[in-house]
């Protein structure tokens, strides 16, 4: 989880959290895949994402399944949909970056609700010389921008 913070804090650029949240984060394997394939295309048909993942001989999927998770992700607000002629079409309400500032945030909170000091110490401590070297990167950035707001 921390991994996952530190990464995205490194090469997320430091702004706000983005305003749109999907109603649920959580992703399944075969969402994320078709998510990942949308973020590449920039929106996508139905035919072409399953085209996509069938270009790899070993992958069986059916028509309809790839149609399942794309209503599936619209519902969980991933996705919209919209009919272009007689096609419908999905692209993300997000992008990639900001998917990723959002669940790094939320993986952040949820450790932080069940951690008591000593035990994010002791977690810290377990780190490499690397991976504390970019927390005390990302401490010193976060101290940077209290200044510039005048709170301590």
């Amino acid at each position: 989880m921390v991994v996952v913070l530190v990464s995205c804090l490194e090469h997320c650029p430091m702004s706000p959290l983005p305003e749109y949240r999907p109603q649920k984060l959580s992703l399944g394997i075969l969402e994320t895949e078709i998510l990942e394939i949308i973020w590449d295309f920039g929106q996508a048909t139905v035919k072409q994402i399953h085209d996509h993942i069938l270009a790899d001989p070993e992958r069986e999927l059916a028509y309809a399944s790839v149609t399942t998770v794309l209503n599936r992700l619209t519902k969980k607000g991933w996705l919209k949909c919209s009919k272009n002629n007689k096609a419908f079409t999905w692209e993300p309400l997000m992008s990639r970056e900001q998917a990723k500032a959002l669940q790094a945030y939320e993986q952040l909170q949820q450790f932080l609700a069940i951690s008591n000091p000593d035990m994010v110490a002791s977690f810290a401590d377990s780190l490499d010389a690397s991976s504390l070297e970019r927390l005390e990167a990302i401490a010193n950035r976060l101290q940077a921008i209290r200044r510039q707001r005048g709170t301590p």
